[in-house]
């Protein structure tokens, strides 16, 4: 049988991950430092814990549900630990990207991140309309890629990455370089700013005297429609003339000339990547 050792097992994200792999066709150790950890993975999942060396000598995968910051570290302190032909799947990219995987070319690295439940979904189910980050009711689609490693690990780190990450949709095969774009410069740089933008400018509209319901439903509402014509789940929807008037006056407003290349430029991805593995310390006030 496979056997899968899954580092981290006790944070956040390794509940989620030991959850979805409890009853699969893998042998799963879970490793976790902490007792706080320990408990509750023991509460939520109902295992135990086994030694982390025990563990990755004998692992055939290890899943890192670690975090990002301290994939490069980890990785580097267990990579001698492990046998050869040992596959490690690493949740995020910026490490990988960032070149902080260890030098050992007897391994596999795959990479695999969630794209998270889509906007525009078929779910009916309570639990899954709230299941907002995924991996427990909805569905949703993944990214992978094969960093290094032989072929046949493709489908083999593919199916964990399935399983962890279930309900999945589909899985889009990437390179680790495309990731890194889809994270952070796609999602986090650019989409999730502008989310945060778009609340900014919700409240703003309230501190202007706009009822604060009214406020939030107007702009749930267009945000609705203006997705899905941006995006073409609507085909059949079209911008208005005043819409496309106030679009045209606003983008030099809003948007500094040149940011997406400054955003997606190469070296921009590579400096995220490297801020997030190593945090430039704040500057002084």
């Amino acid at each position: 049988m496979t056997k899968i050792a899954l580092l981290g097992a006790g944070g956040k994200m390794g509940v989620r991950l030991a959850t979805n792999l409890k009853g699969s066709r893998f042998d799963i150790d879970h490793v976790e430092v902490s007792e706080e950890g320990r408990q509750r993975l023991k509460s939520a999942v109902g295992v135990d814990c086994v030694d982390g060396d025990r563990a990755l000598a004998a692992a055939d995968v290890i899943v890192m549900a670690v975090p990002d910051r301290l994939i490069g570290k980890i990785a580097s302190s267990i990579v001698d630990k492990v046998r050869p032909g040992t596959a490690f799947i690493v949740l995020d990219a910026a490490a990988p990207h960032a070149g902080q995987m260890p030098g050992r070319k007897d391994v596999t690295y795959f990479v695999t991140h969630p794209c998270h439940p889509p906007l525009f979904n078929d779910e009916t189910d309570d639990e899954a309309r709230k299941d907002f980050f995924g991996g427990i009711k909805a569905k949703q689609h993944i990214v992978c890629a094969l960093m290094q490693g032989p072929e046949e690990h493709y489908a083999l780190c593919e199916e964990v990455a399935r399983l962890i990450y279930a309900p999945v949709m589909d899985s889009h095969r990437c390179t680790v370089e495309q990731i890194a774009i889809l994270e952070p410069a796609l999602s986090e740089t650019t989409a999730i700013t502008m989310c945060i933008a778009l609340r900014e400018a919700t409240d703003e509209a309230i501190r202007r005297g706009v009822p604060a319901k009214a406020a939030f439903d107007f702009m749930m509402g267009h945000l609705n429609i203006g997705l899905s014509i941006a995006f073409g789940i609507f085909p059949e929807g079209k911008f208005s003339d005043g819409a496309l008037h106030a679009i045209e006056q606003a983008k030099p407003l809003i948007f500094k000339e040149g940011w997406m290349e400054r955003v997606f430029a190469p070296e921009a991805v590579m400096q995220s990547v490297k801020d997030i593995c190593d945090p430039p310390a704040k500057a002084a006030e």
